[in-house]
């Protein structure tokens, strides 16, 4: 007996039925040999006998069935095993696993019914077996179910599970408890959904909603865009079991971002906009909010509203969307982001972002990778993320899928980060709720994305006015032919006597009566009173770029935050630079030496979080500064583990965020806005690298920041730092485009500022947070100016002083010999000091713009007035002649100028590129710029 145990023991696990429960324990050794038995562990260590480190999966099938060989003729004696069995039963467990790899290409999961590929190794005979296999009982593994089943029942489950509605990709996955959790949903359920009664007659309501509501505007607004949902209606249902059961789940809020395909029904049948304001706009009879001087079309617009679930409310926000669809991702991270931290930590759970995309847009717009490589990062995740593809199998227009993408599948990119993906066919409504179940559970659990590929068709075309058969004619033919998802799924309701033909247009009717009666038709929405937190942006609506507030700080109060962030935990140390960083600043601190720009900002962020502000500051390398400067977070050289001081001030003070950013700009910037759009009252700042980084998110810049009031009065006050300044790098490091910025400048949208001085980003900084005032701030930063023995300030110029929209010249020049008036900002202004300083001029005065828009017409009229004798008025600046701020600036001086005066331009000649790329030609460009600035062009100075 003790001989047939210790048989057992050692080879009952090479048993084939058990390999994918040996696969599932290999992987495990993989990632820690430590977490396994230690039996297993010397049996795996021996398998590799010399091999790579990692060997395949099927290998270690075959090597286990391999050694199942090799004892069974002890085997065959004690338990009837021959060397066919053992090679019977480890293809059928191959088998299994080929289909959870793999069946998702072979599922009945298009309603189109295109042609299914052949699967060579999902069929039997791939594994030796044959048709005299199939009723012979084998043991199923991990499959769930009875123990043993013959080979034909086998087949049948793997086939409804894996190949039916719903096609799952999931055994991509690296964690091993991920994938199991849901092989178990999958195979548990056998990927059917157990629906009620009821349940099904809800699905039948949002689907006759769903449809009723497009039939209506086709018919009523014959010609009249709205970029339908038609051929996609299951969208409704999912979304609809979202919410519904997101409210047992504990969540407070949902936010949505989709594009335009669908977005008016989901407007009407999820958010519950009342149908007869959408019919307004239709009609042009609808009034903008004051502050939308332009406003948006109608599918572009964002509501939010309270719906109310069997769990309790739950804020429901769609977010207001340009036409460059996917770009609008990371904006409602940012902004499920902030929801979450202002809940405060381990809150997760409580908001829960939704993204729908397009198939053509999930595949081939960049921001998606970017925003789902955030997805896990400590500056971005929120938690996961419930994405679902419209997936029309036509892109965006009507072209052919293999034109639109280079992968298998448009939602292949999603497995870089791991995260399952989900193949439902959308005229199976129920299948789709099955899927939104799963979804929702799996985000609950892990905390991480997941995406549904919504398999349908678009019946009309990219827009109502389009004919897609002109160039898609076969699709289109069988489209005209095919039933609607509700139809289809009305006759299965019917056939199971669950409704009646004529309930089933009742249905319809009724809901189109209250559509004509301007009646809500969606779930209950909650009473209209004010969203809580939307009351926090009252105040800064219709406010004036002119308010005021008081930015200075006390002495004491500088002090006592340099000394608190001087303040390191126990045995940490400081790289020796970063120590002598710490040591001046101590000096700074206690007046012996100039303030510069490093001291000036972090005491800018210390004394905002001192008044139980928040600051939230992102970018690449921002938590020491590209230029070495900052050091707001400290790393130990003895461990490696990072502090931040200014969280340690005192116990009641604001929180900060300060992350070093993955390397993305389109992403981040439209994350970081998101955040800002729905934070008043935290300083959110994002800075580039060189300020010529921010070209990768333009399209952030031109469709949100710069145009997001006046589109749909959505106020934001962040900040964007943008290192600017020609310091003979090249064309790639010199210039923020500082015109771009200008050039999108108009009716007060956002404030373009060009500080010179650490006591301006201090008061520039707490002035965006501090004065009731919300718009984008867009700073031109320095480089070399962060140590030039110049640029520096006083503690007085923190304690008393303000920022300056102008300063005025520094040095004692009488203003009646002045002849000359040079005006300029940024860096050249300390080329030009010192170049004046250097020759002793005492007729030209130099005067800094410190913000260029708003521009400060009245402060810079008053600076014209100072010098009663004045010839000559130049504009400096370092940029070429058809960049910078010259074309964009020059019409406030002729505005205000007296005839008398020559407006004259001193700078670089126009240029196709920023800067030159030869140190030597950019040092000669500067001295000329300075030259011509002081002495005029044909001096020869």
């Amino acid at each position: 007996m003790s001989e047939l145990l210790k048989l057992f023991q050692e080879s009952s696990a090479l048993y084939g039925g058990n390999a994918v429960f040996i696969e599932d324990l290999y992987e495990k050794y993989l990632q820690n040999p430590d977490s396994v038995d230690p039996s297993w562990r010397h049996t795996f260590k021996n398998l590799h006998n010399g091999m790579a480190q990692e060997i395949i999966h099927s290998p270690i099938v075959d090597r286990f069935a391999s050694l199942a060989q090799q004892s069974q003729g002890r085997l065959a004696k004690l338990q009837g095993f021959t060397e066919e069995s053992v090679k019977k039963q480890s293809a059928v467990a191959r088998l299994i696993n080929h289909y959870r790899v793999r069946g998702h290409q072979i599922a009945d999961n298009n309603p189109l019914n295109k042609s299914i590929p052949s699967v060579p190794d999902l069929e039997p005979a791939y594994y030796g077996l044959t048709e005299l296999d199939m009723d012979t009982l084998f043991d199923t593994g991990t499959l769930y179910g009875e123990d043993r089943l013959p080979l034909r029942e086998i087949l049948s489950r793997l086939k409804e599970i894996y190949c039916g509605s719903i096609g799952s990709e999931y055994m991509h996955i690296v964690d091993t408890d991920v994938k199991r959790w849901i092989k178990n949903r999958l195979e548990g359920t056998r990927a059917k959904p157990n629906l009620t009664a009821e349940e099904k007659l809800s699905i039948h309501k949002q689907l006759t909603a769903a449809e009723s509501i497009e039939k209506y505007l086709h018919r009523t607004f014959v010609g009249q865009k709205r970029f339908s949902l038609e051929g996609g209606e299951s969208l409704i249902p999912f979304l609809d079991n979202i919410v519904q059961r997101g409210g047992d789940k504990q969540i407070k809020e949902i936010v949505i971002g989709m594009a335009h395909r669908g977005r008016l029904n989901v407007l009407v049948n999820i958010l519950g906009k009342n149908p007869s304001v959408l019919f307004d706009e239709f009609k042009g009879m609808h009034t903008s909010t004051p502050g939308m001087n332009s406003g948006d079309v109608k599918y572009h617009m964002g509501f939010s509203s309270d719906i109310a679930t069997p769990g309790g409310p739950i804020h429901v926000t769609l977010a207001f969307n340009p036409s460059h669809l996917e770009i609008i991702n990371p904006v409602v991270e940012g902004s499920v982001k902030a929801r979450q931290d202002r809940y405060g930590p381990n809150s997760f759970n409580t908001i829960l972002p939704i993204l729908i995309h397009g198939d053509a847009a999930f595949s081939g717009q960049g921001v998606v990778m970017e925003t789902l490589n955030m997805a896990g990062t400590r500056a971005y995740s929120t938690g996961g993320t419930i994405h679902v593809v419209i997936n029309n199998q036509v892109g965006f227009t009507t072209s052919n899928p293999r034109d639109a993408r280079s992968t298998y599948y448009c939602t292949d990119i999603a497995s870089m980060a791991q995260i399952p993906v989900f193949h439902v066919n959308g005229d199976d409504p129920e299948a789709v709720s099955f899927v939104a179940q799963l979804a929702l559970d799996f985000r609950m659990t892990f905390n991480r994305d997941v995406v549904i590929d919504l398999i349908c068709y678009r019946r009309l075309g990219h827009n109502e006015a389009d004919e897609p058969a002109t160039t898609q004619p076969l699709m289109y033919q069988k489209i005209r032919k095919h039933q609607t998802t509700q139809q289809i799924y009305a006759q299965k309701l019917i056939s199971e006597a669950l409704i009646t033909p004529e309930e089933d247009q009742n249905i319809e009717n009724d809901y189109v009566s209250m559509l004509e009666a301007g009646m809500v038709v969606s779930r209950p929405v909650l009473s209209n009173k004010v969203y809580s937190y939307s009351a926090l942006w009252e105040k800064y609506h219709h406010a004036k770029w002119t308010a005021s507030c008081k930015t200075s700080v006390s002495l004491d109060v500088l002090r006592f935050c340099n000394k608190r962030s001087q303040c390191l935990p126990t045995g940490f140390e400081l790289h020796p630079r970063v120590a002598k960083i710490m040591d001046s600043r101590n000096k700074m601190a206690a007046g012996a030496q100039p303030l510069d720009w490093g001291f000036a900002e972090n005491m800018a962020y210390a004394t905002l979080l001192l008044e139980k502000r928040n600051v939230r500051l992102t970018g690449q390398d921002v938590g020491r500064g590209t230029f070495f400067h900052r050091h707001a977070v400290l790393h130990n050289q003895i461990d490696g583990k990072t502090y931040l001081p200014i969280n340690h001030l005192d116990s009641e003070q604001g929180r900060a965020y300060i992350y070093d950013s993955l390397l993305s700009e389109a992403g981040v910037l439209g994350f970081e806005y998101g955040y800002s759009t729905t934070a008043p009252e935290t300083l959110v700042i994002w800075e580039a690298q060189f300020g010529d980084f921010a070209n990768g998110a333009q399209v952030v810049i031109d469709q949100f920041i710069s145009s997001g009031e006046t589109k749909w009065g959505r106020l934001s006050g962040l900040v964007m730092l943008l290192p600017h300044g020609y310091e003979g790098q090249g064309p790639e490091h010199s210039s923020a485009r500082l015109e771009r910025y200008l050039q999108l400048c108009a009716e007060q949208n956002i404030q373009v500022c060009v500080p010179t001085t650490p006591a301006q980003i201090f008061h520039l900084l707490r002035r965006q947070l501090l004065r009731p005032y919300r718009k984008p701030l867009i700073v031109m930063t320095p480089k070399s100016l962060l140590r030039h023995k110049l640029a520096v300030s006083t503690l007085e110029c923190l304690t008393k002083g303000r920022f300056q929209t102008v300063i005025s010249e520094i040095d004692p020049i009488k203003p009646d010999k002045v002849t000359r008036l040079i005006l300029c900002s940024g860096k050249v202004y300390y080329d030009l000091l010192e170049a004046r300083r250097e020759h002793e001029i005492d007729h030209v005065a130099i005067v800094r713009i410190e913000q260029l828009y708003p521009f400060p017409n009245n402060r810079f009229k008053q600076e014209i007035d100072r010098f009663p004798n004045l010839e000559h008025l130049i504009w400096c600046q370092e940029e070429p002649k058809n960049q910078g701020a010259w074309y964009q600036i020059r019409h406030h001086f002729v505005d205000t100028l007296a005839t008398e005066i020559n407006l004259q331009y001193a700078g670089r000649p126009a240029s196709a590129a920023p800067a030159v790329g030869n140190f030597k030609k950019h040092l000669e460009q500067q001295q000329q710029v300075v030259n011509t600035a002081l002495f005029g062009k044909h001096t020869g100075k």
